[in-house]
């Protein structure tokens, strides 16, 4: 990893939504200046869910130039090589992901999908919060990481154990 540029770091998820928006946001915030964040998804659903961009906004996070993606547009040449993968949504981490140039450093932040909670406006913002909160905590002890002191297998290690914080999914927490 370059000892002179910001690290860039890809969110993934299947609809690229939510939870790697929420993600993508937080890191743009916390790890301004020593993070780029990306993100995208195996099967785009090629709209933002509203309710993610909503809670962002509230919370203060950015909110512009969000956009459902493929990852393939991250696996393509010419594209930014990735120094951190992260799959943030059990059924991404299951998928046969492309292959990343560069060796990226991979984790699994699995979180429930809030997109999913069925029933009132306030369960549906309730699920969003929890996920906004959860994904937060993650990249906010990511962001803190004295990355450039740690070896690789100390460093695989720290990530992993990031994606094992409260919120995890139930996969998340089985590795």
């Amino acid at each position: 990893m370059s000892e002179h540029r910001p690290f860039n770091v890809l969110f993934l998820c299947t609809g690229n939504t939510a939870r790697s928006i929420l993600a993508e946001s937080c890191l743009r915030k916390l790890g301004a200046g020593k993070f780029v964040a990306f993100s995208a998804g195996s099967q785009p659903k090629g709209v933002v869910n509203p309710w993610a961009l909503k809670i962002l906004d509230e919370e203060g996070y950015p909110t512009d130039g969000f956009r459902s993606k493929s990852w393939d547009e991250f696996a393509a040449p010419g594209a930014p090589v990735m120094d951190f993968v992260f799959t943030v949504c059990d059924s991404a981490a299951g998928e046969a992901c492309p292959v990343w140039p560069g060796q990226p450093v991979t984790a699994h932040w699995g979180i429930e999908d809030p997109a999913a909670v069925e029933g009132s406006d306030l369960d549906r913002r309730r699920a969003f919060y929890d996920a906004f909160r959860f994904m937060r905590n993650r990249v906010a002890a990511f962001s803190a990481l004295p990355i450039r002191k740690l070896d690789s297998v100390m460093l695989r290690r720290e990530v992993a154990e990031i994606g094992r914080q409260a919120g995890a999914s139930a996969e998340a927490n089985a590795g």
